[in-house]
This record gives C-alpha cells, sequence and structure tokens, in this order.
C-alpha cells in the first residue's frame, strides 16, 4: 500500500472527508505533539507482499465502510497495526454478525433472525409477529430500514428486496420492534470506558440524527454503561458508537455498533462538557508512544 506523499509521517488518521469528528481528532492529536497525517484511502492501493506506508499506526475514520474494511485487512496484513482492526469493522459493518456477537456474549438484545431469502421471511415475520424491523444487514443513518405493521406492507418490502440486484439485498435481517419512548441512545465508548451519552429523540419512530433526530444529554449510569461496554467488547471495537433502546418498562437492548461513531452532534448535547475527540487522541497516543517506544515503524 502506497501513501499519497513523501512526508516521514509515522501516525496516519485514515478518512477521506474530514469532517468536524476528524477535524476534532487532527487538532487533539497535534496538541499532544504525536506527528501525523491525514491519508485519504481512495489514493490508496494495496498489493500481495508489498511495503506499507511510512506509519506506525493507523486511525481509521473512512466514511466508506466497504473501503475502511479493506484498508484495514490490508494494513493489518502489512503488519501496520489499526484503530478499530479489520475484525471490528467487519462485524460492526454487518448486523447478522453483530447480532451473533451479541448473542455469544450475552449482551440484551431484541429477538432477531436471518432469513435466506425474501419467501423464508415472510415465515419467520409471522412467527416474530407484527410490528416487525426489517434491515439491510449493511447500512447507516437508518436507510431502508422499514417497520412493518401488516401483511400487506410485509409483501411490499420483501418484494421490494427481491427485486435489488445485489445478492446480499435477498437476505432478510429481522429484528422484533421495541416499543419504546420517542428516544434512543448513542454511548461513545473508548478502549473499554464509557465516554458520554446522548439521547436521540424524534417524532417518527426511527431516531437516526440523519433521519432528523434531536440530540440531548443522556446521564450514564452504572447500568446503561456496563451495557455500553460490554456491546463495544463483544464486537471488539476499541472505539465504538453503541446505539441502545429502552422498552415502556425501562428494560435496555443493545442494537448495533458503529465502528466510525460519528459523535458531533453527542458533543453538542453536552455543550463542551465532554471531549470524544480528545478522548480518542490520548487512546491513539499512549498506542503510537507504546509501538514507538518498542521500536517499532
Amino acid at each position: 500500500m502506497s501513501a499519497v506523499t513523501d512526508a516521514p509521517a509515522r501516525l496516519a488518521v485514515l478518512a477521506s472527508r474530514v469532517r468536524a469528528e476528524e477535524k476534532g481528532i487532527l487538532d487533539a492529536l497535534e496538541q499532544r505533539r504525536i506527528p501525523v497525517e491525514q491519508v485519504d484511502p481512495r489514493r490508496l492501493s494495496a498489493g500481495v507482499g508489498a511495503p506499507v506506508g511510512p506509519w506506525s499506526l493507523v486511525l481509521n475514520r473512512e466514511i466508506s465502510a466497504t473501503r475502511a474494511r479493506y484498508a484495514a485487512v490490508s494494513l493489518e496484513a502489512a503488519g501496520t497495526p489499526v484503530i478499530n482492526s479489520a475484525a471490528a469493522i467487519g462485524t460492526c459493518g454487518d448486523k447478522w454478525l453483530t447480532s451473533l456477537a451479541l448473542q455469544r456474549a450475552g449482551v440484551a438484545t431484541p429477538r432477531t433472525v436471518l432469513a435466506l431469502t425474501p419467501e423464508a421471511a415472510a415465515e419467520e415475520i409471522e412467527r416474530l409477529g407484527y410490528p416487525v424491523v426489517v434491515k439491510p444487514l449493511s447500512s447507516s443513518w437508518g436507510r431502508r430500514v422499514s417497520l412493518v405493521r401488516d401483511p400487506d406492507a410485509a409483501q411490499a418490502v420483501l418484494e421490494h428486496c427481491a427485486a435489488l440486484p445485489a445478492p446480499q439485498a435477498h437476505l432478510i435481517y429481522l429484528q422484533e420492534f421495541i416499543d419504546k419512548p420517542d428516544r434512543d441512545i448513542r454511548v461513545v465508548v473508548v478502549d473499554g470506558e464509557p465516554v458520554a451519552a446522548a439521547y436521540r429523540r424524534s417524532a417518527h419512530w426511527r431516531t437516526n440524527v440523519a433521519q432528523g433526530a434531536g440530540t440531548q444529554p443522556c446521564p450514564l449510569d452504572d447500568r446503561l454503561a456496563k451495557l455500553a461496554v460490554a456491546t463495544a467488547e463483544a464486537v471488539g471495537a476499541d472505539i465504538a458508537g453503541v446505539d441502545v433502546v429502552e422498552d415502556r418498562d425501562g428494560a435496555m437492548y443493545a442494537l448495533e455498533v458503529n465502528a466510525g461513531v460519528e459523535f458531533a452532534g453527542l458533543q453538542a448535547a453536552h455543550q463542551g462538557r465532554v471531549d470524544v475527540a480528545g478522548v480518542i487522541a490520548d487512546l491513539v497516543a499512549r498506542r503510537f508512544r507504546d509501538l514507538t517506544k518498542g521500536g517499532a515503524g
């Protein structure tokens, strides 16, 4: 994998778009006197057995899940540690793999089924009962997520999935609908420690910020903190955005994990009382210094 410049960078932040999150992380690393280079993965390539760029460590903030995963795989194959790891990115980027990881770890999560065809999904929906949530295996920001309330809606959604050209779209991920308040919770976990939590509120049943939800501070009590940390550990993510939903009785369930967590909304909700970029920079700085002390790079 070749670098975009000949600069002797030892730490890279991989990002094709520098959003508020990446700018905050880069600024925090510079404040910690860590030499850092922002690398656009769209200009990288990898060859079997080829040397890697001049980095001891890479923080992977690539917005494209596919590029993020394959960049991490290629860098690790060449001996460069990546945060998050390729394994964690692969698990978080696939909702079924995430559900399996949570189940193995004993983390509370809604009942979930993977149907290998739309026809099988129709039978499983009847077993799960209405309403049921239909999700693509890989998506962000709540796209192509449907709440199916009756057989007619189920037929329409499944016919749409069957007509899509990608074979993966014909695998139907079904999840029990949790009757929640007008909110869910995003918790940022870094290096096994919960950093902060925020409510995402919306009049719509989907509470993604990308779908227009607002954010408010959420108390990070022991129960929520333990669930978020256990969820991040289950998928092997050093940096994780854990999505949690509550039912009407207050029980909490882990839904998904974002390996390239966006945290600008959460941080704004806390009005400067938390510094997520700084906590991430601290983790990266510790790993970088550990590697360079050991003579890596």
